[in-house]
């Protein structure tokens, strides 16, 4: 994984580089140009992850081999898509309580504090989340 990383991180700097020494250069690019540009760093970038890949897969593979069950996996797996899904929703249930907590509150702002228990009970969805994770943590 820290290869492919490595490899990654090595062709995205490339490209900024390049892209740096064309502005100082002042060359004028047309839109063929930019397309084969995007197609080159596209092409490398896929050649530099998939260098990357192969040590990765042996790694893999030797890991799986060391593995009793796939049990405490899946535990660790139900453990990060309850904490991540209660997130996601309570960005969706904050950012539209936020924004209409927002208009109403500059209309009236004698009604901040009503404001407030809505965005809260928005954000208890992560926490209702979190302590999921903890108790599926408990039992792996």
């Amino acid at each position: 994984m820290k290869i492919t990383l490595l490899l990654i991180t090595l062709g995205i700097g490339t490209t900024i580089l390049t892209g740096i020494s064309y502005l100082r250069k002042g060359k004028k690019t047309t839109k063929s140009g930019l397309k084969k540009a995007i197609a080159i760093n596209v092409v490398s970038i896929l050649a530099l992850f998939l260098m990357g890949l192969i040590p990765d897969i042996a790694f893999a593979a030797e890991a799986t081999q060391s593995t009793s069950s796939s049990a405490s996996g899946m535990g660790y797996l139900a453990a990060a898509l309850s904490t991540g899904l209660a997130a996601i929703g309570t960005g969706i249930g904050v950012g539209q309580a936020g924004s209409a907590a927002i208009g109403a509150v500059s209309e009236d702002s004698s009604i901040l504090g009503k404001t407030l228990i809505i965005l809260g009970l928005a954000e208890g969805i992560a926490i209702y989340g979190l302590i999921i994770s903890i108790m599926i943590l408990q039992r792996v």
